[in-house]
C-alpha cells in the first residue's frame, strides 16, 4: 500500500476519533510500528489541521473532507456487503475498516444514525479478535495492484492437489469470493497461468509472496465471473460463437461446464442415435481445447468458417506427428 492511501486512513481514523487517539493504537489499527505513525503525523500535519497532546494525536473538528457522495440507499447497500465481507474474512483487513469509515463519513450529515451504525462496524473490525497477518494482506494488496494494472505477477503458493509449494507467473482475471459446491471459499484469485491455456483459482491465503513483473496481459472480454457456469446464465458478448453440434450422447455436453455457454437447445435424438444440438460457447482457447477433449463423439456442423478452423488446427497437430489429415470441407 502506498503512503497516499496510508495517510487516507489515517485520517479517516482521526476524523471518526474527534477525543484523539494514541500513537500506540493507531499503529495497532494501521498494523504498521509506532515510529511509522509518527513519520505519517508529521506527513498528515502538512495537508490537515492536526492537534497533539502528549501521546494522543487528534483532527480540528473543522477539518473538511472531500468524500465519494452516494445516496443513503447505495451506502446501505455497501454496508450490507461489507458486514458480509467481515463475517466471512479470517485476517485483520484495515482496508475494509478504512472504507467504512469513507462511508460514513458521507453519511454523518444527512444520515447521523447510520454513519454511526457503519463507524461501530469499523470499530468493531479494528478492535475484533481476527488474526493479524501483514503479510496475507501484501499479498492481497500485490495481486490487487496486479489486477488493476494489468501485470503479471510471480506468486510462490502451495498447490491444492500436491500440497507443495510452487513458483508460477500469473495473469489475474478477477479477485473474489468463489462458490465451490454450494460453500463460500475464502478470498480467492482466479486467472491464467502463463504460457499454458489453463484457468485456475487461488484461495489468497496459499499466497506465500507476490511480485509484479514489467509485463503486461489482457484480460478476455467474454470470461465469466466466479461460478457463473449455468447454461441459461444472462451474458452479452461480441465474442459468442453460435455452434451446431452432432454428439454422440447428451453426457458429452458435461465437458462444457467450465466454460461460459448460452442458449443451448438439444433436439431429438436422430435415427443412429446422434444428438444436434444449438449452443452459444465462448470463443476461446478453452473452447477448442474442450473439443479436441470431446474427440470422435462430437463434431462441429456449423458455422463452416469455424469448422475449417478446427480441422486446420487439427491438421497441424496430426503434422507433428507426421500423420496425414484430410482437407478442409
Amino acid at each position: 500500500m502506498g503512503k497516499s492511501e496510508r495517510l487516507m486512513q489515517l485520517e479517516l481514523l482521526l476524523l471518526s476519533h474527534p477525543e484523539g487517539m494514541r500513537r500506540a493504537e493507531i499503529a495497532r489499527r494501521l498494523g504498521v510500528h509506532r515510529s511509522t505513525v509518527g513519520r505519517y503525523v508529521d506527513e498528515l500535519k502538512k495537508k490537515v489541521d492536526l492537534w497533539e497532546d502528549e501521546y494522543v494525536v487528534g483532527i480540528s473538528n473543522d477539518e473538511p473532507m472531500n468524500m465519494m457522495k452516494l445516496s443513503v440507499y447505495e451506502s446501505l447497500a455497501f454496508h450490507l456487503s461489507a458486514e458480509l465481507l467481515a463475517n466471512h474474512t479470517e485476517y485483520h483487513n484495515p482496508h475494509m475498516s478504512s472504507a467504512l469509515r469513507k462511508l460514513a463519513e458521507n453519511l454523518r450529515r444527512n444520515a447521523p444514525s447510520m454513519s454511526a451504525s457503519i463507524d461501530a462496524m469499523a470499530e468493531a473490525i479494528e478492535t475484533g479478535s481476527k488474526l493479524q497477518n501483514p503479510d496475507y494482506i501484501k499479498v492481497l494488496e500485490t495481486m490487487t495492484d496486479s489486477w488493476v494494472s494489468g501485470k503479471i505477477v510471480r506468486i510462490r503458493h502451495v498447490n491444492e492437489k500436491t500440497g507443495k509449494e510452487e513458483e508460477t507467473e500469473f495473469a489475474p482475471y478477477f479477485i473474489g469470493f468463489y462458490d465451490q459446491n454450494g460453500a463460500r471459499r475464502p478470498i480467492s484469485v482466479t486467472g491464467r497461468l502463463r504460457h499454458t491455456a489453463a484457468i485456475q483459482t487461488i484461495d489468497i491465503r496459499k499466497i506465500h509472496s507476490a511480485e509484479i513483473l514489467d509485463e503486461t496481459y489482457t484480460i478476455p472480454d467474454n470470461l465469466k465471473p466466479f461460478g457463473k457456469n449455468e447454461f441459461n446464465a444472462p451474458f452479452e458478448s461480441e465474442d459468442l460463437i453460435p455452434l451446431k453440434l452432432r454428439i454422440r450422447e447428451r453426457s458429452v455436453l458435461n465437458v462444457f461446464h467450465n466454460l461460459y455457454v448460452n442458449r443451448l437447445k438439444v433436439h431429438d435424438p436422430e435415427s443412429d442415435g446422434w444428438i444436434i444440438c444449438d449452443i452459444e460457447a465462448e470463443n476461446s482457447i478453452e473452447l477448442f481445447l474442450k473439443l479436441v477433449q470431446c474427440g470422435p463423439s462430437v463434431e462441429i456442423l456449423e458455422p463452416s468458417s469455424y469448422r475449417q478452423k478446427f480441422i486446420r488446427e487439427i491438421q497441424k497437430i496430426a503434422s507433428v506427428y507426421h500423420l496425414s489429415g484430410t482437407s478442409p470441407v
